[in-house]
């Protein structure tokens, strides 16, 4: 697959990998994750406390690790034009996975879809972004489907 985006794209988007892998490695002292982490991780037993630590503890480490795995990719083919099928799944995985943390910290629900940008609004950059990783990722599981 070709990628097509510009040199500034890319220097975005290998800051947002850094800091993506930073906030994956990150646990407080208690050993609690980032909040916008969650839809990473989500709840398996929502009723049940017990059951859902034993949950979280027995596959955090593999998705945290398949995680980390498909970063290492997208890091290194940052600024290749040509990708292979490995290399496009981690893209596509690491942008959603960027995608969802994202919009965790932005709270953003199905209505924003339709928001118009304020740029008043110190939270517009981040919002922009959000939606430059929901076009950039289309573009990647339309071409992926493609070939």
């Amino acid at each position: 697959m070709e990628v097509r985006i510009s040199e500034q794209e890319r220097q975005v988007l290998g800051d947002l990998m850094e800091q993506l892998r930073e906030l994956l490695l990150s646990t407080s002292p208690e050993g609690q994750l980032d909040p916008s982490l969650r839809r990473l991780y989500p709840a398996a037993y929502v009723e049940e406390t017990r059951y859902e630590q034993e949950y979280q503890r027995s596959t955090r480490d593999q998705l945290l690790e398949r995680r980390l795995s498909h970063l290492d990719i997208v890091e290194a083919t940052l600024n290749d034009v040509e990708l292979d099928s490995d290399s496009v799944t981690a893209w596509i995985t690491t942008l959603n996975d960027l995608r969802l943390v994202l919009g965790t910290r932005l709270d953003v629900s199905e209505d924003d879809e339709s928001r118009v940008l304020d740029p008043e609004d110190p939270q517009e950059r981040h919002r922009a972004i959000y939606h430059y990783l929901s076009h950039l990722l289309g573009e990647f599981v339309e071409a992926a489907g493609n070939e």
